[in-house]
């Protein structure tokens, strides 16, 4: 790798790190702490590459890029950020940044990337980013932007980020695939709110109801250039795929934006034939796939502190997790998703009193809240064995890498035993004589257990 690199970060260590790097990589390496700087060393014609951090001492790394621009418009800017919302990487890319990286970022990725900007630089190239211009977007205000819970510095979500900044104009049809409560509805919001159709209507139809009425038409008319969400699209039987193949031939060429939304993947219903090709390949100009909560742990404390962040905001008190119950939150789950971990976090902070979220207390929550099930989970219809199992595994999980203390086996059979004697003396009226009989224990042991168990035993009017 050959070049002079800027770098423009208020880190000292990030400074001292991307100059050791880079320089052992074969690079001369300007570094500083101050974007008036950087703009002096521009204008002076150094640099073959920027590298340059968001939130600067005197100033913002992102509104300097026009000015760069202007000054040197073939020399590529990565930008580097703390900040690890989708709003970074949207702004990045109508800035016209060669790339965005979030921080911590990795030293190999940020290198490559670099060596190529570097090689786009010799050749005059315009950049990657700059491959898919996009108008400025409204600048929102600071709690509006923040309230957009599309937090994470992952690079699986890294990734996701870049990739809605560049297709968000492309004339090209967008499948958003993932499982539910993964926030795919607010990939496809961004995807409208931040493209040149912001100032059209955004529509969201549900798959099913698409096709099916004679106002589906009209729906496509109302969305006008604008963005039609269908949802729902593992939903579809044949025929009604049928019809959507033909609704969506319908759409004019000056017509809205379709953005489709499906939960899961449809993979294994193209291969065994249960979903149509042509209305894929109509629906799949760009797939965005949102990957689940349990596959981008590190984002868990990131979206727990955003939630209480906006909780606070709107009046529900300023509640903070203890070391064991943010450590609980990266172990558990996660079935339901965001939404889940959203719903957890307004439920403590409506319910508790104290300052601090306790383990005790989460684990109370999250025993409590109803959860979703994934692929490959039983159904809640299941047998008594599949409900008891989910329960015993969700306990197990409550615990992470611990296990519970000794006295398993009793606690679990008293949490099955308490709800069996009681729902049986409901439904013989609160005769213990026949609920005995009935359980297929004599008198005796029911009493005992009665007791033992605190379940109060009177006369009911439901009998067999």
């Amino acid at each position: 790798m050959d070049g002079t690199v800027l770098v423009a970060d208020d880190d000292r260590t990030i400074r001292t790190v991307l100059t050791q790097a880079l320089t052992r990589a074969g690079c001369r390496v300007h570094a500083t702490s101050s974007l008036t700087t950087l703009m002096r060393w521009i204008e002076e014609g150094k640099g073959d590459l920027v590298v340059t951090d968001v939130m600067m001492p005197d100033g913002n790394g992102i509104e300097t890029l026009p000015k760069i621009k202007a000054i040197r418009p073939g020399l590529p800017v990565i930008v580097i950020s703390a900040q690890n919302t989708i709003m970074t990487a949207i702004q990045a890319t109508e800035a016209e940044a060669w790339d965005y990286l979030p921080k911590p970022f990795d030293l190999p990725d940020l290198l490559t990337r670099a060596s190529k900007a570097l090689e786009s630089s010799r050749r005059g190239a315009r950049g990657k980013l700059d491959s898919a211009r996009i108008a400025p977007a409204p600048r929102m205000a600071a709690a509006e932007s923040d309230d957009l819970p599309l937090v994470g510095r992952t690079p699986s979500m890294q990734e996701l980020y870049r990739l809605v900044a560049r297709v968000m104009n492309a004339e090209l049809p967008v499948l958003i695939t993932g499982e539910s409560g993964t926030g795919k509805s607010l990939i496809a919001r961004a995807l409208h709110d931040y493209s040149d159709r912001r100032s059209h209507p955004f529509v969201l139809a549900s798959a099913p109801d698409l096709g099916v009425d004679s106002g589906s038409p009209a729906m496509i008319a109302r969305a006008q250039a604008g963005s039609l969400v269908i949802d729902g699209l593992g939903d579809l039987d044949g025929a009604a795929q049928a019809r959507l193949v033909r609704l969506l031939d319908g759409v004019p060429q000056d017509g809205p934006r379709i953005i489709a939304i499906a939960d899961g993947t449809l993979d294994a219903a193209l291969e065994s034939g249960r979903f149509r090709q042509d209305l894929y390949y109509r629906l799949s100009g760009v797939t965005l796939h949102v990957p689940p909560l349990r596959e981008r742990i590190e984002d868990i404390p990131l979206l727990a502190e955003h939630f209480l962040a906006r909780a606070a905001r709107e009046g529900g008190g300023g509640r903070r997790l203890s070391p064991s119950a943010l450590e609980l939150l990266r172990q558990y789950r996660w079935p339901g998703n965001v939404r889940q971990l959203e719903n957890v976090i307004r439920r403590l902070v409506i319910t508790g009193h104290e300052a601090e979220i306790s383990r005790t207390e989460l684990e109370a929550a999250l025993t409590a809240h109803p959860t979703v099930g994934q692929p490959g989970d039983a159904p809640e219809a299941g047998t008594l064995a599949d409900s008891v199992a989910r329960h015993v595994r969700r306990y197990f999980e409550l615990h992470g890498a611990d296990l519970p203390q000794p006295g398993v086996y009793q606690r679990i059979l008293r949490e099955v035993e308490a709800p069996l004697i009681d729902i049986a003396l409901e439904y013989t009226g609160g005769n213990q004589a026949r609920c005995a009989e009935l359980l297929g224990i004599n008198r005796n042991t029911l009493r005992k257990k009665t007791n033992d168990l605190d379940i109060r035993v009177t006369r009911r009017r439901k009998l067999m």
